[in-house]
């Protein structure tokens, strides 16, 4: 095993309880925080220590930290959908920023070096140049975006100020399941598409919308890179070993796969992986949703040993569905 411990904050949710099985796969000891307001306590390995609490909770957080040995924190804990966003942006700024200020803080008095932090693709906004580089202008057009800037900008100015290290990984569109059927996203109420998909493809909705076939797209569709969980998790485990090894660097990498499909692609994949026709709603566009989002992935593979192993759009829609089928028997 490795020394010292990793405090994983939201490990009962979706993309963090893939996190905790990269890391205790890794030999990593992990300790979960999290408030299971949308996680779930059965979704946490059993080889890591579960903390039931909110993040905000400093007391609570300095003596897990102190009584875990933790020398690094994986951060997923937050709230994750746009429109929400929108109409509730005070949520977004206390669940997101204000949330991870205090995480931030438990961490630099108890003198963890290593932050790892779950940021997105939509500190980008509507990009200019797609695929987009971490150097790209950042303009989120809604508060789930800013929020999560905030803390990214947050990280830089107390890196600089305290021996703690960070690297902000911005996600594109995270989909699929642990392969081994472990973990899944189970969250009620998904919005991803390939999640409501396998909805859809399991009897759990009657069918699927298609916001928007006006976009400058082949077929009029928005165009997304869409990672597999498990890859993602996998260049957290690897991210931790770059801040360990050099622990004077920062680092913001965007986490895709370089290659986008459309909304209409991946319908068309769910529907041969399950060999049926899932119905499609044509809807109009939903405000800010860009005509493609695909990420150059250029600078991870260049700082990181990371290489996708489940880049296959099919392979993701069936571990997706093997997933549903999982949690429509528990």
């Amino acid at each position: 095993m490795r020394e010292g411990s990793v405090l994983v904050t939201g490990g009962a949710g979706y993309i963090g309880s893939h996190a905790v099985l990269a890391l205790l796969d890794a030999g990593w000891h992990v300790v979960v925080v999290d408030n299971l307001v949308t996680g779930f306590d059965w979704a946490v390995d059993k080889r890591a220590a579960l903390v039931v609490a909110n993040i905000q909770d400093e007391a609570v957080v300095r003596a897990a930290m102190r009584e875990h040995g933790v020398v690094a924190v994986m951060h997923f804990a937050g709230s994750v959908v746009v429109p929400e966003s929108v109409t509730d942006p005070l949520k977004y700024y206390r669940n997101n920023t204000a949330a991870s200020r205090s995480l931030i803080e438990s961490a630099v008095a108890e003198g963890v070096q290593h932050f790892i932090f779950s940021s997105t693709a939509a500190t980008y906004g509507i990009p200019e140049v797609v695929p987009v580089r971490e150097d790209s202008p950042k303009s989120p057009i809604n508060p789930y975006g800013m929020s999560k800037l905030m803390t990214e900008i947050m990280l830089k100015d107390v890196s600089a100020a305290h021996p703690i290290n960070y690297c902000a990984l911005r996600y594109f569109n995270v989909a699929g399941a642990d392969p081994q059927g472990r973990s899944g996203q189970s969250t009620a109420g998904a919005t991803h598409l390939i999640k409501v998909a396998v909805e859809a493809a399991t009897g759990k909705r009657a069918a699927v919308s298609v916001f928007g076939t006006d976009f400058a797209t082949e077929d009029g569709t928005g165009v997304r890179d869409y990672i597999h969980v498990s890859d993602l998790a996998a260049a957290h485990v690897d991210a931790l070993d770059l801040l360990i090894a050099r622990p004077e660097e920062n680092h913001t990498l965007n986490a895709g796969y370089g290659r986008g499909f459309s909304v209409l692609q991946v319908l068309d994949a769910v529907d041969r992986v399950t060999n049926m026709k899932i119905e499609r709603r044509l809807e109009g566009r939903r405000a800010g949703d860009p005509d493609a989002l695909v990420a150059d992935n250029g600078a991870i593979l260049a700082a990181l040993p990371w290489r996708p192993k489940y880049d296959d759009l099919d392979g993701i829609v069936r571990d997706a569905l093997a997933w549903e089928r999982r949690l429509a028997e528990r």
